[in-house]
C-alpha cells in the first residue's frame, strides 16, 4: 500500500500526517516549530524536528521511512532567505534515506488543504500571515514578510496592535476599555509597566508567546470592546488586500469568480470569517469564499501524493 507523509510547519508547531492513496489518515504527530530563524540551533532545527516526527510516525504506524512513497515538508520561512534553500532542500535526504521528497513553504500546505489542491486562493492567518494561489498553472504569493515588517492580519500583528492599545490606555493616551483589564490579567501584572518585564524579560519577546496574546483581543472584541473590534476589522481588511494582490498576480480577468479559502487560528475567532467576507466584498472583485475542506496537515500530505504523480483523491470533509 502506498504511503504519503505531509509535514506542515508553523510558527508554533509542526504537524506530521501519514496517509494512504485514498487520503485516509494512518498516523499523526505534533512536534515543536521548525521555524529556524533566530533560534539557537539555527537551520539544523529543521532536521531535528523531522527526525523526531519521523520516529513518532514510525512508532505509531509501523511504516518505516524507506516505505514512504513521497514526503512533502512545508516550512515557515522557506524561500525567504534564498541562500538557505539548497541547505534546506538537502536536510531531509540523510534522515529519510532516500530522495522521494520535496521541501516548500507552508503556504502550499494551507492552500492544498483548504481547496483540495484545486485552483483558487488561500489566505493564512496564524502566527504569521500570507496568501497563496494557483490558477491555470500560474502561482503567486503575497505577505509573509515576517513579524518585524509584515505579517499584517496575523495573530502576532493583532497581538502587537492590542499591546499598543494597552500601553496607550495605561498612560492615558487612550481611554481605558475592557481590553486594558483583560490584557493586564493575561500578563499577570499588578503594575502596567511590569508588562515590559514579562514580554521583553521573561518571554524574551518570543514570537509564539506574543502571538498568543491575540486571544485577548479576540475575547475583548467578542465582549463588545470597540478598540479590540477595530483591530480585528483592520486585520480582516489587511488579509483581503493580500487576496486581491494574489488575484492580480494570477492575472485573473476582472469578471472571473475566484474561489478563496482560509487557514490559521485567527479565523477561529468569533465572527472573524464573516468580517473577512465583508472585507472581500468591499474589494469590488468577484470572489467565492469557501470554508476550508481540510486542515493544512492533510493538505501537505495530499500535496505529497500529487508530487508522486498519483491522482489527488476526493477526501470527505469531516
Amino acid at each position: 500500500m502506498p504511503h504519503y507523509l505531509g509535514i506542515d510547519g508553523g510558527g508554533t508547531k509542526t504537524a506530521f500526517l501519514l496517509i494512504d492513496e485514498t487520503g485516509a489518515r494512518i498516523a499523526e504527530s505534533r512536534q515543536r516549530t521548525c521555524y529556524y530563524f533566530g533560534t539557537e540551533r539555527g537551520i539544523q532545527l529543521v532536521g531535528d524536528v523531522l527526525a523526531d516526527g519521523l520516529a513518532d510516525i514510525e512508532a505509531q504506524s509501523g511504516v518505516t521511512r524507506d516505505q514512504l512513497d513521497f514526503v512533502f515538508y512545508a516550512m515557515p520561512g522557506y524561500g525567504e532567505a534564498s541562500a538557505d534553500v539548497p541547505t534546506l532542500d538537502a536536510i531531509p535526504a540523510p534522515i529519510l534515506g532516500h530522495d522521494r521528497y520535496r521541501c516548500g513553504n507552508d503556504m502550499i500546505s494551507g492552500w492544498a488543504g483548504s481547496l483540495g489542491a484545486a485552483d483558487g486562493i488561500n489566505v493564512i492567518a496564524g502566527t504569521g500571515s500570507m496568501a497563496y494561489g494557483e490558477r491555470a498553472g500560474v502561482s503567486h504569493r503575497t505577505g509573509g514578510w515576517s513579524e518585524i515588517f509584515g505579517d499584517e492580519g496575523s495573530a502576532y500583528w493583532i497581538a502587537v496592535r492590542a499591546l499598543g492599545a494597552f500601553s496607550r490606555m495605561a498612560d492615558g493616551r487612550l481611554p481605558r476599555t475592557a481590553l486594558h483589564g483583560m490584557m493586564r490579567e493575561r500578563l499577570g501584572v499588578a503594575d502596567d509597566l511590569d508588562a515590559i518585564g514579562v514580554i521583553v524579560g521573561e518571554w524574551a519577546s518570543q514570537r509564539g508567546l506574543i502571538a498568543d496574546l491575540s486571544k485577548v483581543a479576540t475575547a475583548a472584541a467578542a465582549a463588545g470592546d470597540p478598540v479590540a473590534q477595530q483591530i480585528l476589522v483592520d486585520a480582516q481588511h489587511e488579509l483581503a488586500a493580500q487576496v486581491a494582490a494574489v488575484r492580480a498576480g494570477l492575472a485573473a480577468p476582472d469578471d472571473e469568480t475566484i474561489p478563496v479559502s482560509y487557514s490559521g487560528g485567527v479565523f477561529a475567532a468569533p465572527g472573524f470569517v464573516a468580517g473577512f467576507a465583508a472585507a472581500l466584498e468591499e474589494t469590488g472583485l468577484p470572489f467565492e469564499l469557501r470554508a476550508p475542506l481540510h486542515d493544512p496537515s492533510l493538505g501537505a500530505a495530499l500535496y505529497a501524493l500529487r508530487l508522486s504523480g498519483a491522482a489527488v483523491p476526493t477526501v470527505p470533509t469531516p
